[in-house]
């Protein structure tokens, strides 16, 4: 299958929308948009695009970054990418052409 796969980095994974977090509130609007699967990476450390850098600390992980990567077929992701622009929120992101499948059998996992 032939797709993109779409990286959503928040700087601060603590942020709140709409009483979610931003990690909550991305996967709600991805199953919106009928994408089932993601993967969520908490980064130890980054730079948002305005260069103000991020990081865990020991005692406080209010301000730890993270990235949410989805895979799907373009309409889903143009979709998804329609949702959080009308969503007001300020995220970077990539996204890049990807093909896709899924190997073996239901019965191995």
């Amino acid at each position: 299958m032939k797709g993109s796969q779409l990286t959503l980095y928040a700087a601060n994974q603590s942020h709140r929308i709409k009483h979610h977090t931003v990690v909550d509130w991305l996967l709600d609007e991805a199953r919106h948009a009928g994408i089932v699967g993601a993967t969520v990476v908490e980064v130890a450390e980054g730079v948002d695009a305005k260069g103000k850098y991020h990081a865990a600390r020991f005692f406080e992980l209010a301000d730890q970054p993270v990235a949410v990567t989805l895979i799907a077929d373009d309409a889903k992701i143009d979709a998804l990418l329609a949702q959080l622009h009308g969503g007001g929120v300020r995220l970077f992101y990539t996204r890049a052409p990807i093909e896709y499948d899924i190997l073996g059998t239901d019965g191995g996992l």
